[in-house]
């Protein structure tokens, strides 16, 4: 039962939505601290980091892009988050401020189709997983080719299976993945020691590892891929940067989830990126090339027991990131498209749905089509989206909401229709810049089809449309807002 009485009863609200009351926000500095610990401990972290060794980056070179890439991402995830933990609202509602009653869909789906894409990789990876610990106790089975469109038969199947793992748990409910996150958190920094000690000792030593030399030959060839890495970096958290509200809202201070996520956030996705990094490059030292898919990595070592106590705490891990990162957040923004209508289970599936049509095996086929592709792409939608509420949250409402008429279907959020005209028209001017780039990079167009320079933004998608959209929104809204009503400060101002 929502506790909050003052909140209107319309289709604009279920539980998912409502405002958290001050009585329920039990979440202290060591809670977000832990989420973010848990949630950098995964293997599409270290797949990131190993992927600029592969690409020629120095240890230290890449170690630092993930550091700086997190500090920035870490500024928006604040900014977003003081309206969480201030009002207790989730996302969908939040961004109702800015684009609207039923414009809030937009930013909502966009964001929900990124983390559709994200559970598709999961879900590959844990297939990709099973098939190896099969093929480690036989290893006649060929190495799986994603050069086709369609990889073979079995390893398609063991992706099947595990999606099918992945919809039981969205079926059995969120309580059930309890236990697996307690394992995921007790495993993952085992297993990263284990396979960062296994780097060292294999390579013989540390020495070897951090003497392999950027394979850069000059500045201009280093930056050129620094600052898309950079983005890349930004981009593999944006989606959090604008949910954040949805873990904000059950914090007992701004305090407690300003100072959780400053030290959970950069300090471990920094250090478990350091182990990607350690053992791709031992990886060539010892192989020959780097390896910088760890499941791959995995499936070459000699003893078959090793290989299956690897895949197994892999498929289990990653099915407990799966449900609780990719999984919560888009169910909530389905069910914001029609909350009378579509309840947890149903956004579940319908992300499981979207995530298989992403064809993530071809996302995950090469590191270029990794960064480049996947991580720059989505940045390029998000970076507006995070401009134009804080743009409206600051410097348009100065952190005051109406939180009672984020619910209503009349009042200062419904604007034209459901719709802020407003908002829509920065966030497509913020997105058209990074278009050139963006079918450059997919082989849609030529080289020469427009300047350099155009093309060029593209290598700096997030920040491109961070700046662009929330410019272009303050400047829209601006002389409208002395006309903002006059809102009531929330009875505790956090």
């Amino acid at each position: 039962m929502i506790e909050n009485q003052t909140i209107p009863a319309s289709s604009l609200i279920n539980e998912d939505l409502a405002p958290v009351p001050l009585s329920k926000r039990t979440w202290g500095t060591w809670n977000y601290a832990a989420l973010w610990i848990s949630m950098s401990l995964c293997i599409p972290t270290y797949t990131m980091a190993s992927s600029m060794i592969n690409n020629g980056m120095s240890w230290w070179q890449a170690v630092l892009t993930i550091f700086l890439g997190n500090a920035i991402v870490l500024v928006p995830m604040l900014l977003n988050g003081h309206a969480g933990a201030k009002y207790g609202i989730p996302f969908p509602v939040f961004a109702r401020a800015s684009f609207g009653t039923k414009g809030a869909n937009i930013p909502a789906m966009l964001r929900a189709i990124v983390a559709c894409g994200w559970f598709g990789i999961q879900t590959w990876i844990g297939g990709e997983s099973l098939y190896h610990l099969i093929r480690a106790w036989n290893p006649s089975l060929e190495e799986i080719n994603t050069t086709t469109l369609f990889p073979q038969a079995l390893p398609l199947v063991c992706f099947a299976l595990f999606w099918l793992l992945n919809m039981f748990i969205i079926y059995k409910g969120v309580e059930s993945i309890r236990k697996l996150l307690v394992f995921k958190a007790i495993f993952l920094p085992i297993a990263a020691i284990a396979l960062f000690c296994w780097a060292v000792m294999a390579a013989k030593g540390l020495g070897p590892i951090l003497s392999e030399p950027s394979k850069f030959t000059d500045s201009s060839s280093f930056f050129k891929f620094f600052f898309p890495a950079l983005t890349a970096v930004v981009g593999f958290w944006a989606t959090l940067s604008l949910n954040i509200p949805d873990f904000t809202r059950y914090s007992k201070s701004q305090e407690a989830h300003i100072k959780g996520q400053a030290i959970g956030l950069p300090p471990s996705m920094t250090l478990f990126a350091f182990v990607g990094v350690v053992v791709t490059s031992a990886s060539a030292i010892i192989y020959g090339s780097p390896q910088w898919d760890p499941v791959k990595l995995a499936g070459n070592f000699d003893s078959k027991l090793m290989v299956t106590f690897a895949m197994i705490g892999i498929i289990i891990s990653t099915l407990a990131t799966n449900i609780a990162a990719n999984i919560v957040s888009p169910a909530n923004d389905f069910s914001n498209l029609a909350p009378q209508k579509i309840n947890f289970k149903l956004g579940g599936y319908i992300t499981g749905i979207i995530g298989v049509l992403i064809f993530p095996w071809k996302l995950m086929a090469d590191p270029n089509g990794y960064i480049f592709t996947w991580l720059i792409a989505y940045s390029s939608l998000l970076g507006p989206i995070g401009g134009i509420m804080i743009a409206d949250y600051y410097f348009i409402r100065k952190k005051e909401l109406a939180v009672e008429e984020l619910y209503r279907h009349t009042g200062q959020y419904y604007f034209a229709n459901g719709f802020n005209s407003k908002a829509i028209i920065a966030l497509v001017v913020g997105i058209l810049p990074n278009v050139p780039g963006f079918l450059l990079q997919v082989k849609l167009i030529s080289g020469n089809t427009f300047p350099a320079w155009i093309s060029n933004l593209y290598n700096y998608a997030w920040f491109v449309g961070f700046f662009i959209s929330g410019v272009i929104y303050y400047l829209l809204m601006n002389k409208y807002r002395t006309r903002i009503t006059q809102v009531k400060r929330v009875p505790a101002d956090l």
